[in-house]
């Protein structure tokens, strides 16, 4: 009996350990784990652990560097390209240039929208075209994976106001409009873009007066397609052809309404400006290259 009772005790023990190291593990996670009505209730936020000082500032340093990380990602794929100063606030129809550079800048408005926006983005892929698009930002919320794709591979793209209307806006709406899709912009796809574009060119309803107010580039364009008049495929061609220059900016759309028109014309499009000896840019490359010009004009008057 006395053999029991020697093995038993020490067994016990154990039990016991065991089952208060269990407590206060469950203590412990009890600590660290909202009760279920409160994650129901409202979403779990890091600050609300219990975490110790140390542990809190670890985090924020990887959250940091994180950040650090994808900015010098998004500079080095060229998401966060700079706007020279001169063109912050400025309204831009084209680059002027004048070594005459046979660049030209097309740029897609509307989007992004279903079929349409891909279709174009796969001409421009087979060419090896990069492109400017102005995005509606209910549309960017409707197909936020259309956004991602359009900076994905390697196109610029650019705030053309949250439901594109028309009429007057006041200061605080015209921030709504242009402020809630470049919030938007940057959560979809990452970058914080200074191109904006007033739905149907209108200069004079509050819009394009906020817009300058807060340093954006306003891009206007040198080349309507007129493709949102619905004109023959030949017509919406030549429409482009024969108002572009060296510098210049062509207006199209991928969104808002039947673009198969627009889809047939891209492709000759672009055989013509190739045939035509022309490079394509986007709109930060294209003030980029003028902002270069205009230095070199300047220097040599020196």
């Amino acid at each position: 009996m006395e053999n029991n009772k020697s093995f038993l005790w020490p067994e016990g023990i154990l039990i016991a350990l065991l089952a208060l190291g269990g407590v206060f593990s469950l203590a412990f996670m009890m600590l660290l784990r909202p009760n279920a009505s409160d994650a129901q209730s409202r979403p779990i936020n890091i600050k609300d652990v219990s975490a110790n000082v140390g542990t809190q500032q670890r985090i924020e340093k990887l959250k940091a560097a994180m950040l650090t990380s994808w900015q010098q990602e998004a500079q080095t794929k060229g998401l966060a390209y700079p706007i020279p100063s001169r063109f912050q606030g400025a309204i831009i129809k084209a680059a002027k240039l004048t070594q005459g550079e046979k660049v030209i800048a097309l740029t897609f408005d509307d989007g992004p929208w279903p079929e349409t926006t891909e279709q174009v983005l796969s001409i421009l892929k087979s060419n090896n075209i990069k492109g400017t698009f102005f995005v509606v930002g209910q549309n960017l919320k409707n197909y936020p994976e259309l956004g991602k794709q359009i900076v994905a591979q390697g196109h610029v793209i650019a705030n053309h106001t949250w439901h594109h209307w028309y009429h007057f806006f006041n200061q605080q709406a015209a921030a709504f409009e242009i402020e809630r899709t470049a919030d938007l912009i940057y959560q979809v796809t990452g970058v914080k873009t200074n191109l904006f574009r007033p739905p149907g060119g209108i200069m004079h309803n509050g819009l394009v007066a906020y817009a300058k107010g807060q340093k954006y580039a306003v891009v206007m364009w040198s080349a309507d397609s007129t493709d949102y008049k619905l004109p023959a495929v030949p017509k919406l061609i030549d429409n482009v052809i024969k108002d572009s220059k060296p510098g210049g900016i062509v207006l199209m759309h991928d969104g808002g309404g039947n673009r198969s028109r627009t889809i047939q014309a891209l492709p000759e499009i672009i055989s013509n400006f190739k045939k035509q000896g022309y490079r394509f840019v986007t709109i930060p490359e294209l003030l980029e290259i003028e902002d270069t010009d205009q230095k070199l004009l300047a220097n040599k008057k020196q």
